[in-house]
C-alpha cells in the first residue's frame, strides 16, 4: 500500500513537470511569434519609406509627374498596408493554433523555425530528446545553404626529364644527358578557394622535396676545382655519372579553370574532377644534400662510389613553376632561378619537364 502511495505521489510529480515544461515552451513560442508581429511592421514602413523616396527622386529628375508621384505613393502605401495586415493575420492565426492545441502534440511553423512539443512516457530520448520522455526540438526550417569548405588537400607527385640551362649556350650544346637525367618530386599541398561563392580561382601552397638528377655525357663527371665545379673526363670508361640534388621547396601557385558544382537545397559542393585546371606561381627553399654517384670497372672489380659534398650547388633554392591539365594528371614545368653552382664562370639553371599528380 505503501509503495503504491509512493507511485501514485512520483507520478503526479512527474506529471506536473510534464505540464510545466509543455506550458514554458508553448509560452516562449507564443512570445516569439508577438515580437515578429512588431518587426513585420517595421519592416513594411522602411520598405514604404525607401520607396517614397525613390519616387521622390524621380520627381525631382522630372522623370515623372507630380500626379503620377501620388499616384504611385498611394499605390506603394496601400501595398505595404495591406502586407501588414496579411502578414500579422498569418502570425495571429499561428498564436491562435498554439493555444487552442495546449496539452497536445502540436507542430509549429513560425516562418523561419520549427518547434514541435511531445510529451509522454516511454523511452524514446535520443539525440532531441529531454529526461522522462519529453522532447522538444526547434530545428531551423530554412537554414542558408552550406557551401563546399574552401581548403582541401592532395598528395602531389611528379616526374619527368631534367637538365641545365647555360649561360651563353644553345639547349642543343647541353653537356648533360636529355633522357638520362631525370628529376622526382614529392609534396603535399593545400587547395583553398579564394571566394566565397566561387572556384573557379585556388590558391595552392604546401611543400615539397625535390631530386634533381644531372647526367653528364662523354664518360665526364663533377670535379671541385676550388670555389669552382667542373666536368673533367674519368680515367676508366663509366657505367654510370649521376649528381643528384635534394631540396626541400615550398611551392605557392595560383590555379584557374571550372569546376562541377552540385546543388541542392542544403549545400553546395565542388568538383574538379574531368576539369582543365591551370597553375602557376613560383617556389622557395634551400638545398638539403648533394651528392654524386660513379659506377665503373676496375683490375675486373665492379666499383661504386657514391660522394656526399656540397659541390658548391646553391644553398638557397627559387624558381617559377607551372602546370595544366585534366583532373590529376598535369604537364608539369619548373625552372630554377637561382644558379646550380655558386660563383660558377658559367652560370647554369635547372630546368624540369615532366608530369604531375595531385592524388
Amino acid at each position: 500500500m505503501k509503495n503504491n502511495v509512493i507511485i501514485s505521489v512520483f507520478l503526479v510529480l512527474l506529471g506536473t513537470l510534464f505540464v510545466q515544461a509543455q506550458e514554458e515552451q508553448i509560452h516562449k513560442e507564443i512570445e516569439k511569434l508577438k515580437v515578429l508581429k512588431t518587426e513585420i511592421t517595421q519592416q513594411e514602413k522602411q520598405a514604404l519609406k525607401e520607396e517614397v523616396e525613390a519616387i521622390n527622386a524621380k520627381l525631382e529628375a522630372k522623370l515623372i509627374t507630380k500626379k503620377e508621384a501620388d499616384e504611385l505613393k498611394g499605390e506603394a502605401a496601400k501595398k505595404r498596408a495591406l502586407n501588414i495586415e496579411n502578414r500579422i493575420a498569418i502570425i495571429e492565426n499561428k498564436i491562435a493554433l498554439i493555444e487552442r492545441n495546449k496539452g497536445n502534440v502540436l507542430e509549429v511553423d513560425s516562418l523561419n523555425y520549427k518547434t514541435q512539443v511531445q510529451i509522454g512516457f516511454g523511452n524514446e530520448d535520443g539525440d532531441n530528446g529531454n529526461l522522462f520522455g519529453i522532447r522538444i526540438n526547434n530545428n531551423p526550417r530554412r537554414s542558408k545553404i552550406k557551401y563546399d569548405r574552401r581548403t582541401y588537400s592532395d598528395f602531389v607527385m611528379a616526374i619527368g626529364f631534367n637538365n641545365a640551362i647555360i649561360e651563353g649556350e644553345s639547349f642543343a650544346d647541353t653537356p648533360y644527358k636529355i633522357a638520362g637525367s631525370r628529376f622526382f618530386e614529392m609534396g603535399w599541398q593545400w587547395r583553398t578557394r579564394v571566394f566565397k561563392h566561387s572556384n573557379w580561382l585556388r590558391f595552392n601552397y604546401g611543400f615539397s622535396f625535390q631530386f634533381n638528377g644531372l647526367k653528364p655525357e662523354n664518360n665526364q663527371f663533377f670535379v671541385m676545382n676550388e670555389n669552382q665545379t667542373e666536368l673533367q673526363e674519368f680515367d676508366v670508361e663509366l657505367d654510370k655519372s649521376k649528381l643528384r640534388m635534394d631540396n626541400l621547396v615550398f611551392p605557392i601557385h595560383f590555379e584557374v579553370g571550372p569546376s562541377k558544382t552540385y546543388k541542392t537545397e542544403e549545400k553546395i559542393r565542388y568538383s574538379l574532377q574531368d576539369q582543365f585546371r591551370l597553375g602557376f606561381g613560383g617556389y622557395g627553399g634551400f638545398n638539403i644534400g648533394t651528392r654524386q654517384k660513379l659506377k665503373y670497372q676496375m683490375d675486373g672489380d665492379k666499383i661504386k662510389d657514391k660522394l656526399k659534398r656540397d659541390y658548391n650547388t646553391s644553398n638557397l633554392i627559387y624558381g617559377l613553376s607551372a602546370y595544366a591539365g585534366v583532373d590529376g594528371m598535369l604537364l608539369y614545368v619548373k625552372y630554377d632561378l637561382n644558379p646550380i653552382f655558386k660563383d660558377a664562370a658559367v652560370e647554369q639553371r635547372n630546368i624540369s619537364v615532366g608530369l604531375r599528380f595531385d592524388l
